[in-house]
């Protein structure tokens, strides 16, 4: 199982942009993929997008699409998710998690491990 730390989080004043980190460590499978989710007081968990780290597979929401990228670098065992324009309703807590499946994901899969969230706060 993977150990999940997430970081980047922060105060950004609308139109921002922000580059959260997930450093993965510990016994990495053989097929994973890496998931971003924003968690919201009173609402769903809503899934953003994740990346296959063996197989370079994307997804990303349909309503978030076009203001982020999400991308790894396999030295550093860490996936990024950048965020642009950032809006008010970006506020929330950001969680990366994983996904051990081959090939493929999809945000509304079965994400097992989770890291502990950084706080993204979008306000002027």
């Amino acid at each position: 199982q993977l150990k999940l730390v997430e970081s980047g989080g922060g105060l950004v004043q609308p139109g921002g942009s922000l580059r959260l980190s997930c450093a993965a460590s510990g016994r990495k499978p053989d097929h994973y993929a890496i998931g971003w989710f924003r968690q919201v007081p009173g609402k769903e968990r809503q899934g953003i997008s994740c990346i296959h780290v063996q197989s370079g597979w994307i997804n990303y929401s349909l309503s978030q699409k076009g203001r982020l990228t999400i991308s790894k670098d396999d030295s550093k065992n860490t996936v990024y998710l950048e965020m642009r324009n950032l809006k008010p309703d970006d506020t929330g807590v950001y969680y990366c998690a994983a996904l051990y499946k081959e090939n493929f994901c999809g945000i509304g899969d079965e994400y097992e491990d989770w890291g502990q969230g950084t706080q993204v706060t979008v306000s002027s």
